[in-house]
């Protein structure tokens, strides 16, 4: 394989985006970084390099490029790709912001109603 590839196409074939274009608009929006530097979706990648994504603004991922490639690849051999150096605290507070913004609904009531899920939209913009 070539030594350097682009970090949107890398990013989609380590299915850490659905597509290449949700990707791109990452790099575009400052949502990527490579080793502490926004990225244009152009940038070339090395093995070695860590990549930063800014998922939620309480979560960021932390990848380490293994292997450069430009084809999608099944999950489970992306770990001899990317390496996920995360640290636990931030899957721990990604954990603590799902729970926030979920909204418990006992089974069998039925869908929320207008004025439920105004309620609902109200609290997860806090």
């Amino acid at each position: 394989m070539d030594n350097s590839v682009r970090i949107d196409k890398w990013l989609w074939a380590v299915r850490a985006f659905k597509t290449r274009s949700m990707a791109a608009e990452a790099c575009r929006s400052g949502k990527i970084t490579v080793d502490g530097q926004p990225v244009k979706p152009s940038r070339e990648i090395k093995i070695n390099d860590t990549v930063q994504i800014f998922v939620h603004p309480q979560f960021t991922r932390t990848l380490v490029v293994l292997e450069n490639l430009t084809n999608r690849v099944s999950a489970k051999i992306v770990s001899s790709y990317a390496k996920d150096i995360t640290p636990e605290e931030e899957f721990q507070k990604l954990k603590k912001y799902n729970e926030i913004i979920w909204e418990k609904r006992d089974r069998g009531i039925g869908r929320p109603t207008k004025k439920e899920r105004r309620m609902i939209v109200k609290m997860k913009d806090l």
